[in-house]
């Protein structure tokens, strides 16, 4: 094409063979119109369906904390199902106790103070089926129920104990009025704990000098890296004595007069029993359990155990939150793990 055009000249024909641009058809136009609406309506019902799924996971997630909310509430002894009418209240004193464990003395003289209050709880069990634990917490368990059967005179309160009730969850069991155990269980175990070691020669071999530094004199009084001298471990063992008196007296003043031969028995020398040989030496009252007292008190029992639902979706993933750096002085039948107080 020539540049510039020359207005003189008259426009070229346009080439047959070019093709020529039509506007649709009818036909093309409904097909255009019918494959956009359903575009439309396809996109309608993609958001639709996200907004129910939003809605889903909104109302999921209210019901977790309105569960968590049930589970953590103070007045939950009106909220369990069954505890309008005249039952057994269980509380329920399973594995470690540990206040970094749901088995501590708070959940436990919480679950304990709402089982008394409750009118229609006619009686109240501790189910045991622990090895001990710490005595601090064992003791304010112990001196929870003391106090409540004071408060309630006219409720009684039952120890089950089931395949071990042993050391600090014994501590607890002699607060109840009548023990009752299982004739293998074990039971007992009145005694004192603090696991230690010296690996003062094993570094020596490997090559390690201990480095500590401390500020007052006995400040590593429990270090491994030492052999305690011989006021250290004179000391050490008077609080491990004083610790076990506490034990002794709590027994001796939740049992009474039940306790038989106390000194010829060696029922405090940390040693323990059956089921059955604690019968013979007033440690338990009666064999039975659960289902035994369920029939002769005829009534059905409600769990009054405190257990934080958060912790049990952590464990259940596996994941442990807020561990101690030490448990200290134990109450328990304990493996070779090292104890340290700190």
């Amino acid at each position: 094409m020539a540049w510039p055009p020359n207005p003189n000249k008259a426009p070229s024909s346009p080439n047959p063979q070019q093709q020529v641009n039509t506007p649709p058809s009818d036909q093309s136009w409904r097909v255009i119109e019918k494959t956009l609406l359903a575009s439309i309506e396809e996109q309608k019902s993609s958001r639709r369906w996200s907004i129910f799924f939003k809605l889903l996971t909104f109302a999921y997630l209210l019901m977790m904390f309105v569960a968590f909310g049930y589970g953590c509430s103070d007045s939950v002894s009106s909220q369990r199902i069954g505890s309008s009418q005249p039952h057994i209240a269980v509380v329920n004193v399973a594995g470690v106790i540990a206040a970094n464990t749901d088995t501590n003395a708070e959940n436990i003289s919480d679950s304990l103070i709402d089982a008394f209050d409750n009118a229609n709880a006619q009686a109240v069990v501790l189910n045991i089926n622990s090895p001990g634990g710490s005595p601090v917490q064992s003791d304010e368990i112990w001196q929870t129920a003391m106090m409540l059967k004071q408060q309630y005179p006219d409720k009684k309160l039952y120890a089950i104990i089931g395949d071990i009730g042993a050391s600090g969850a014994y501590y607890i069991a002699s607060a109840a009025d009548e023990i009752w155990v299982n004739p293998s269980s074990l039971v007992g175990s009145i005694g004192v704990i603090m696991s230690g070691y010296n690996i003062e020669e094993l570094l020596k071999k490997i090559g390690v000098k201990d480095r500590t530094m401390t500020s007052g004199e006995y400040k590593d009084i429990l270090s491994m890296n030492r052999e305690m001298t011989a006021s250290e471990q004179a000391h050490v063992q008077r609080l491990l004595d004083t610790t076990h008196q506490n034990f002794i007296d709590a027994v001796k003043k939740g049992r009474g007069d039940k306790l038989k031969n106390t000194e010829q028995n060696q029922i405090f020398s940390g040693l323990f029993w059956t089921g059955k040989d604690a019968l013979a030496l007033g440690l338990a009252d009666k064999t039975g359990g659960i289902i035994q007292l369920k029939k002769q008190l005829d009534l059905p029992t409600v769990d009054y155990t405190y257990n934080d639902p958060m912790n049990k979706i952590f464990d259940r993933f596996g994941v442990q939150v807020g561990k101690g750096l030490g448990e200290g002085v134990k109450f328990g039948l304990t493996d070779s793990t090292s104890t340290r107080l700190q």
